[in-house]
């Protein structure tokens, strides 16, 4: 568990995280609840993590969504350097607001930038930036009625099977009508899923589902337990 002994991020804090994982090492990380980013009268949180893994290495990185409140703003940045046999599930995701106080997109702004490298080679690459004032997410072809988004990443050096990967991850969106996704191959190899959820119930029911299996065809595991209750 990776924890903030803060129990929230404020405006001007820089929180950075720095992972290194050692040859054949398994790990992994989680949180014990979502990030909570609160009002800020000026500067953006800043959220930096920079993980490393080495030869053969495997990480399952699957903390739970971030919660802007209400005039907040948040710049996030995830990098991902993975040295040659190692591989890795991530997670990113993030809620419209505090959805259950009636609070959706009143934040100031979300930058997020997630980079993956495999043996020195750019593997993924994704950004988004939402500033609702500017571009209300709600609108049609955006978010509408969807107030939880979240992005699946999967990355495994030499590793060839990921039709069937990407096949797995589209009958477990098939499963759960109510949460809509898709399923994208890598050109260097890999499988990217991202999908739309109307509540924080369906979003964690749809990011185990699909840990558990990616876990089984990638990792070569059964499912795992994190026990957070």
């Amino acid at each position: 568990m990776l924890l903030n002994p803060t129990g929230g991020v404020l405006g001007g804090d820089h929180l950075l995280t720095e992972i290194v994982q050692e040859k054949d090492t398994h790990v992994c990380l989680t949180t014990p609840s979502a990030t909570r980013i609160y009002r800020t009268a000026e500067k953006p949180a800043v959220l930096e993590t920079v993980i490393q893994l080495g030869e053969g290495a495997t990480l399952e990185y699957l903390p739970d969504h971030v919660i802007p409140h209400t005039g907040s703003a948040l710049r996030q940045s995830l990098r991902v350097e993975m040295a040659r046999g190692s591989r890795a599930i991530l997670l990113d995701s993030f809620a419209a607001g505090r959805v259950a106080r009636g609070e959706r997109w009143n934040f100031s702004e979300i930058d997020s930038r997630m980079e993956v490298v495999v043996c020195g080679k750019p593997a993924f690459l994704n950004r988004a930036k939402i500033n609702p004032a500017a571009q209300r997410p709600e609108r049609l072809g955006l978010m509408e009625e969807f107030s939880y988004f979240a992005c699946l990443s999967l990355f495994a050096d030499e590793f060839a099977d990921w039709p069937q990967v990407a096949a797995a991850m589209h009958a477990e969106l098939e499963i759960m009508p109510q949460v809509k996704g898709g399923v994208s191959l890598l050109s260097r190899g890999g499988c990217v899923v991202r999908y739309l959820a109307a509540s924080a119930s369906d979003l964690t029911r749809m990011n185990k589902k699909l840990w558990d299996a990616a876990r089984e065809l990638v990792v070569r595991l059964p499912a795992f337990d994190h026990r957070k209750y």
